[in-house]
């Protein structure tokens, strides 16, 4: 692995890859002189507003500065689902969560879906993945499992360890996720070794677990998946003083679902503003060691002359809440959350571009096919993006229009307690939820409120109530709310059912044991309550 320094400098000496000419290519653009190689880079839990100002100000991020100077960035791209194995399943199959039935992080794709990678591959394309895919299933215990399954019940428990974290003192230390850094290398040696020798155009996939919070090694108040974790040495990449402290709504004040989610993941204590503070730096840290392991898949095409031939895509699956609205994870329609990077350069790519176009990850799909000259299906949820970022497309008025003005996410998993729905518009952000009567809806205008504090469903009823119509003619939402109530319900019995007599002693035991073991008949009889409610959709 090259130190940090070298790599700054053989970024600034690297060329800007050279648009393609050549003949028409399906009516609209010219074809690539040779059919490009594509490299698609997705990391985890990365805030994609920290990819431009003022985001960009707080973390040295030096590669993915170098793929906005050399290519195309999108500033407004968004999961389709605000959790890992949800969001995968939409990018790998370019459909809408409701559409996959990827309803959590244990119910993704089928193992035999048919994939981009899949259709590429048949078209001639070398492939390889290396790293975290989860599109199939993600990383989840029996706790996340029963957590998701029981989110209806009528009770309020602990359901995440408190945020905390925690510092490698070395200021050597630079491969902090070794998990990473070894499946970056594998990468690396398979360019090295492999793609270089290729005749055919290639495909390479890794995934990253970081800038994801590492499980934590401790029990008690500290047990759960969420310790922020770092050496010196990235930390050193972090401007403290540019880190902003969130504003939080009191607790009296906040919306009811997100009160849920903050209560569930253990965040409605006091947390002074230096705990904060860390927690934010940590992972901006975690970040920039995201940064460093892209970089090392540029420089190595860079360094096999490969970088002019080659198309990199870097995005996520999901943000990082970091302790904004008084939430650490993802599960969320916020920015924090659901806001994703997506910056593409290579030959043919605009660069020093940004797009404003509301987009999303199931624009990858359609995006990897149209980049390999293959006619895209008729179902795909996702629209090319090469109309907005290549230059093939001269006629920018004419192409604009390929995107809807819109983007669909929605969640149905854990730390949430009714189906969250966002239609997000280039002014508006609508989040619906459950059936769209029984929970309040939410309404924020990002170009006057982009911290997300004011809710305004009620004062702008009209523009309230046209973006939800708005919402049912993509998504009959209620509907698909009362299929995953049901799905809840027939998971939680077959796994009650498998356990048998050890049922009590198991659930009361699972990681929220520290709120149930105080009152356990309590929480087993609103358990019984839920199960014996009807479960039709006329009756949620």
């Amino acid at each position: 692995m090259l130190p940090l320094w070298v790599a700054v400098v053989a970024v600034s000496a690297l060329a800007t890859p050279a648009p393609g000419t050549g003949g028409q290519r399906r009516g609209a653009a010219q074809a690539w002189p040779d059919a490009p190689n594509v490299v698609l880079v997705v990391s985890d839990s990365f805030d994609g507003r920290l990819t431009f100002y003022p985001g960009s100000q707080v973390v040295k991020l030096p590669f993915i500065n170098f793929m906005k100077a050399h290519g195309t960035s999108f500033l407004n791209a968004y999961t389709n689902s605000p959790i890992c194995c949800p969001s995968r399943a939409a990018m790998w199959s370019g459909l809408f969560t409701h559409l996959t039935e990827s309803w959590n992080n244990f119910k993704g794709l089928d193992p035999n879906y048919t994939t981009w990678m899949d259709v590429m591959e048949k078209h001639g394309y070398r492939t390889q993945k290396f790293g975290k895919l989860d599109y199939v299933s993600g990383h989840h215990s029996i706790s996340n499992r029963v957590e998701a399954w029981t989110r209806d019940v009528a009770f309020l428990l602990r359901q995440e360890g408190r945020p905390m974290v925690n510092l490698v003192p070395k200021k050597t230390k630079v491969r902090v996720m070794e998990g990473d850094w070894k499946n970056t290398e594998r990468a690396v040696n398979w360019l090295r070794k492999e793609a270089i020798n290729y005749t055919q155009p290639f495909v390479l996939y890794l995934g990253l677990n970081l800038p994801h919070p590492y499980p934590s090694p401790s029990s008690g108040e500290h047990f759960g998946s969420s310790t922020f974790h770092t050496s010196l040495y990235w930390l050193k990449k972090v401007s403290y003083d540019a880190i902003k402290i969130p504003k939080w709504s009191p607790l009296s004040e906040m919306h009811p679902i997100d009160y849920y989610s903050s209560y569930t993941k253990n965040c409605t204590g006091k947390f002074t503003e230096k705990e904060i503070k860390d927690i934010r730096a940590f992972y901006y840290a975690m970040c920039a060691e995201t940064d460093a392991m892209l970089g090392e898949i540029i420089l190595a095409l860079h360094q096999l002359d490969l970088l002019q031939k080659t198309i990199v895509i870097y995005t996520s699956d999901h943000g990082e809440l970091a302790m904004e609205h008084r939430q650490f994870y993802k599960m969320s329609m916020y920015e924090a959350s659901a806001h994703v990077p997506l910056l593409i350069m290579g030959p043919g790519i605009k660069t020093n571009l940004q797009v404003s176009n509301v987009v999303s990850l199931v624009d990858i799909y359609p995006t990897m096919l149209d980049i390999a000259g293959i006619p895209l299906p008729q179902n795909l949820s996702g629209y090319s993006l090469l109309p907005l970022s290549s230059e093939m497309f001269k006629n920018e008025q004419k192409f604009k229009n390929l995107h809807p003005p819109w983007i669909l996410s929605e969640f149905h998993g854990c730390n949430v307690n009714a189906s969250a729905y966002m239609l997000r518009t280039n002014q508006w952000k609508y989040i619906a939820y459950s059936d769209g009567a029984s929970v309040l809806p939410q309404l924020f205008d990002l170009s006057s409120d982009p911290e997300e504090l004011t809710n305004i469903a009620t004062k702008f009823p009209e523009v309230t109530s046209s973006l939800d119509q708005k919402l049912r003619s993509i998504i009959n939402y209620p509907k698909v709310s009362a299929s995953v109530h049901r799905y809840n319900k027939e998971q939680f019995i077959k796994w009650k059912q498998s356990i048998g007599q050890n049922y009590s002693n198991v659930i009361a035991n699972l990681r929220w044991h520290q709120d149930w073991l105080k009152e356990p008949r309590k929480y087993e009889n609103a358990i019984d309550q839920w199960l014996k409610i009807h479960s039709d959709p006329e009756n949620i």
